[in-house]
């Protein structure tokens, strides 16, 4: 394999000169940069990662652990993330924790020992349900620095990505009672994670400051069959006139349900969920949804990460976290 001394020793110039002409470096004239990656990929040339890590002290690699890989919203965070880094010339080693806390400290471990310079991560449910965080102080305390987004623990000293859960949760309700909606139900599959309790939180809000309706709350557990459930809420309140999902699931599905039950979405009943337009499409009519803006999520998660990484020695930034915003993105299952 031809290296950078071949290279330079051909074209009668110096080592520096091929290796700043390679990551175009404005230090070097354009036409020796067009010599120099000519005969690069005339010989087919890779710059040695390796070596070039240990003589960095950097990987340019970034480690993301998610919980689960078939989850359509982390799926297109990881989208966001791997395309931002990607921008600024990293790479990213994605390892799924499978919910379970033993499996994220794994990953960590795995990961920490060289192969990356920093973590991008999702909780998983066993963690926030359990609340351990040591294995994310150890971490950074190793001098890797960790961005989480979306389930995130607040008493580490991180970056965090965020939405406004609790507050597009409230709105959407607020959205419903504008209707003239009597019997608002919120159902939800992630009660036992983070932004589940704080959607929840929020429709509570909402029903609260009412003061003539009550909340109704239908928490579906893990194993348990979401669409029997909400047959049997249909059926038990009859009266149900709107429902607020804190997962996309769940809101296709009570769409779905309220037209096989005769009631005529929106004019009965009005459905509001967490949802990406493409699961949206998946009730007819197509579910008025909360959009989180995965891939926006990522690509701050990104950015945040490779400032950290990228800082002059000396250099000190505060931990920050920022919210991405949601948006409320009407179709026909609201009025």
């Amino acid at each position: 394999m031809v290296t950078l001394k071949q290279l330079a020793k051909e074209l009668n110039v110096s080592i520096s000169t091929v290796s700043k002409a390679l990551n175009n470096s404005e230090e070097i004239g354009e036409d020796t940069v067009k010599r120099v990656k000519e005969l690069a990929a005339l010989y087919n040339y890779k710059p040695n990662k390796v070596a070039l890590s240990l003589k960095q002290n950097k990987t340019k690699t970034i480690g993301v652990i998610i919980p689960d890989i078939l989850n359509h919203f982390l799926s297109k965070v990881l989208f966001g993330i791997e395309r931002e880094a990607n921008l600024h010339g990293y790479n990213i080693i994605t390892c799924i924790s499978n919910e379970s806390l033993q499996k994220e400290k794994d990953s960590l471990e795995l990961l920490a020992n060289g192969s990356v310079d920093g973590f991008i991560m999702s909780l998983a449910k066993e963690t926030q349900m359990k609340n351990e965080i040591q294995h994310f102080k150890d971490t950074i305390a190793q001098g890797l620095p960790i961005v989480m987004f979306d389930r995130v623990a607040h008493d580490v000293l991180c970056d965090k990505v965020i939405v406004d859960d609790f507050e597009a949760t409230y709105n959407a309700t607020k959205s419903l009672l504008a209707e003239g909606r009597k019997n608002i139900i919120f159902i939800s599959n992630i009660d036992d994670i983070s932004v589940g309790k704080l959607r929840e939180r929020g429709y509570n809000k909402a029903i609260l400051e009412s003061q003539t309706l009550e909340p109704i709350v239908l928490k579906i557990k893990k194993g348990e069959d979401t669409q029997q459930k909400i047959k049997k809420l249909f059926k038990k309140n009859k009266g149900v006139d709107g429902v607020i999902a804190a997962d996309s699931a769940s809101g296709v599905i009570a769409v779905n349900t309220a037209v096989n039950f005769k009631l005529k979405v929106p004019k009965d009943i009005s459905v509001v969920g967490f949802s990406s337009k493409a699961v949206s499409n998946h009730s007819i009519p197509k579910l008025t949804t909360i959009r989180q803006h995965a891939k926006k999520i990522g690509a701050k998660a990104a950015q945040l990460l490779i400032k950290r990484l990228e800082m002059k020695t000396g250099e000190v930034i505060d931990y920050s976290t920022k919210i991405v915003r949601t948006s409320f993105e009407k179709r026909k299952s609201t009025l």
